[in-house]
């Protein structure tokens, strides 16, 4: 590893952009590991989707006060279960090119339109519904 590359994310703290940041450091992980080769979209996106059911089975069958007060060992492995999804988007993102803040920015500026505030406050309907 050259002196110049980050050897942890937490090498990266501080970074303007923290997505290229994690960007950087996982195509380093990857590379160093040889995992490019399994690395492809529809492997990712699979991968993803396993993270998110494992964060998921640890709200399942939980009350909605009980989903909001998790005892300190939980919110740690829940936690963990957070990276693992944000690690798989951000690896997706750069697989397939995709700038993750203007993503973001454009889904959000679209829901602003699709949902005005002034029309859907307190309401859980979809945008088609009104």
């Amino acid at each position: 590893m050259s002196p110049e590359q980050p050897h942890s994310l937490s090498d990266l703290t501080g970074q303007r952009d923290p997505f290229a940041a994690m960007r950087d450091y996982l195509r380093q992980f990857a590379a160093e590991r040889d995992w490019e080769q399994f690395h492809s979209p529809k492997n990712l996106t699979m991968a993803l989707a396993v993270e998110a059911s494992e964060l998921l089975e640890h709200f399942q069958w939980l009350s909605e006060d009980q989903s909001q007060n998790l005892a300190p060992e939980q919110l740690a492995a829940v936690a963990e279960e957070i990276a693992d999804v944000q690690l798989y988007l951000v690896r997706l993102a750069d697989r397939l090119g995709v700038d993750i803040l203007k993503a973001v920015n454009a889904k959000t500026q679209k829901n602003e339109a699709r949902y005005p505030a002034d029309k859907v406050r307190g309401s859980a309907r979809k945008y088609t519904d009104y």
